[in-house]
């Protein structure tokens, strides 16, 4: 049944059989202290206090709602044969990588599979029958079986949380907008990798050229009048 979200810059209709939410990267590295981001200085007040809460909140409405939840997981293998070779960009710009290499007591530790960088934070699980999908770059399209997994479920929409906004988040809704899918940024789900006007670059971006945004009650909301209906 096709409801409608009360999304910017105009509403946008959705049906929650056709839906998947893409839980973005919410791992100890992003998101708690002592993890990657941590070792950067990003600012994890915001994540900690606001977004973890928002996100499992937006998770739980979309699991009454009967929307696919599908969990992205950023990082690579202890030897780093998924983060590319030496002639690679990915290792020439990835934060993570240049870190480790700087400092060697770091190796095997930041986003590596088995880590506790890589795991998910203690306030966010997957359920056992969601879909989590590891993910060895920026967007959650580029080597992973995501868009082969949505097409066969008949997913046309993306709701779109996690971590950092402009980065991890922002790259998957524009694969996903150039793939003819419906991607809708939950804003307030969502933190930067940077200063707050990052946010809002992404937040314009979106709203502008690549989709949608809303909030965790716009969706809460138009999932309530989806089941009365």
């Amino acid at each position: 049944m096709t409801r409608q979200l009360q999304a910017r810059p105009e509403a946008t209709d959705f049906d929650a059989s056709r839906t998947a939410l893409i839980v973005v990267d919410m791992q100890n590295g992003y998101c708690t202290p002592g993890g990657y981001f941590g070792h950067l200085g990003v600012d994890l007040t915001p994540t900690q206090s606001q977004v973890i809460p928002a996100v499992a909140r937006l998770v739980e409405v979309s699991r009454d709602a009967g929307i696919q939840v599908i969990w992205f997981q950023n990082g690579w293998d202890a030897d780093q044969k998924e983060a590319g070779g030496a002639g690679s960009v990915n290792q020439r710009k990835g934060n993570s990588l240049k870190l480790m290499r700087a400092k060697p007591e770091l190796h095997g530790q930041l986003l590596t599979k088995g880590g506790w960088d890589y795991d998910f934070v203690e306030q966010l699980k997957p359920a056992a029958k969601e879909i989590v999908l590891p993910k060895p770059r920026y967007s959650g399209f580029a080597g992973t079986a995501l868009n082969s997994m949505l097409r066969s479920r008949g997913i046309e929409t993306l709701l779109v949380c996690g971590v950092a906004t402009n980065v991890c988040v922002e790259s998957t809704i524009r694969d996903a907008f150039f793939l003819e899918f419906f991607p809708v940024l939950i804003r307030d789900a969502c933190s930067q990798a940077g200063p707050d006007f990052i946010q809002q670059a992404t937040i314009y971006n979106v709203e502008q050229f690549f989709g949608w945004s809303a909030t965790v009650d716009d969706v809460a909301a138009a999932c309530s009048a989806s089941l009365a209906a």
